[in-house]
């Protein structure tokens, strides 16, 4: 990863568009930013280098694939030297979708997806809270997701 990488004025216009369409040809790129394809090409591959681009995905609407059940649960742990093994067994959930480690009333805050209020509570009762580390959970389920967006360059 190279850290000395500094960004310009065209990199952070590359990273906009490709953070809003990943697939965008670097053509099309090139053409909307009065530069080269070539340019385009090694402007991304700087960028991978230093770490900035790290990958490209799709998203998908989870309520298309029947999880109709968001929620975000803070855990406290045992103790500090529980957190390795609670985070290694917490990805094992395919359910959790994100884990933090963080400051303030939880040791760990986690973002768990399930398709039914049945199917979270099987999860927080049966694979959570039967996890050694954990000492007590949180649960704050999500009405509705009014702001995703990424950071901006």
């Amino acid at each position: 990863m190279d850290t000395s990488f500094q960004r310009d004025q065209l990199d952070n216009q590359i990273l906009s568009a490709l953070m809003e369409e990943a697939r965008t040809p670097f053509a099309e790129l090139a053409k909307r930013f009065g530069v080269s394809a070539g340019t385009i090409h090694v402007r991304v591959e700087k960028m991978k280098q230093a770490g900035i681009i790290t990958g490209a995905q799709i998203t998908v609407d989870p309520k298309a694939l029947g999880y109709d059940v968001c929620c975000f649960i803070g855990i406290n742990l045992k103790s500090a030297g529980d957190y390795p093994a609670a985070i290694s067994k917490l990805n094992a959930l395919e359910e959790v979708v994100e884990a933090y480690y963080t400051t303030g009333n939880y040791s760990v805050f986690v973002k768990v997806m399930c398709q039914s209020i049945d199917g979270l509570q099987h999860v927080l009762i049966n694979r959570i809270q039967s996890i050694d580390e954990i000492q007590s959970t949180e649960t704050l389920i999500s009405l509705q997701n009014p702001i995703v967006r990424a950071v901006k360059p």
